[in-house]
């Protein structure tokens, strides 16, 4: 059947074909006029574009933000558990009540204030007003300062 359709449109394709050829050919020899005549304009717009290319490049290198990584050394003291004892002079000179002392235990579980308050069966202000007092009897400004200091102290095991 291919065979039938070329011998029967044998004089079109043909036809076309010769157009397409010399349609190539005129563009072919268009650029090459267009090379030429505008060589100079070429060349300087391929250097432009290398050059801004770069800039954007060493643009983006020299404007990431640098990372620092910084290591801090800490002593951690690890003690056992059966080898925990209250150290009852610490919490008397510091004034810390039984239910501060209980407070402080929950947030060293790392519980939040409100269930803190749940477990305790009081308000959520009320453990706020405890957490607050124990701040400024340990003398620190976050929870988790509170409970390190504890522990370093011997308040809490």
């Amino acid at each position: 059947m291919n065979s039938g359709f070329f011998f029967r449109y044998k004089q079109s394709i043909l036809y076309g074909l010769s157009l397409a050829l010399l349609l190539f050919l005129l563009k072919w020899l268009e650029l090459r006029f267009v090379i030429y005549s505008h060589a100079l304009e070429i060349y300087a717009g391929a250097i432009a574009l290398t050059f801004t290319g770069l800039g954007i490049w060493l643009a983006l290198k020299l404007a990431k933000p640098a990372t620092k990584t910084v290591v801090v050394e800490k002593e951690v003291v690890v003690r056992a558990a059966d080898s925990f004892t209250l150290h009852e002079k610490e919490i008397a000179a510091r004034g810390i009540s039984k239910r501060e002392l209980e407070v402080l235990e929950w947030m060293a579980e790392g519980l939040s204030n409100r269930e803190i308050a749940s477990r305790l069966f009081v308000s959520l202000n009320t453990v706020k007003t405890h957490t607050s007092r124990l701040f400024e009897k340990l003398e620190v400004k976050s929870r988790m300062q509170a409970v390190e200091k504890a522990k370093r102290l011997q308040i809490i095991p």
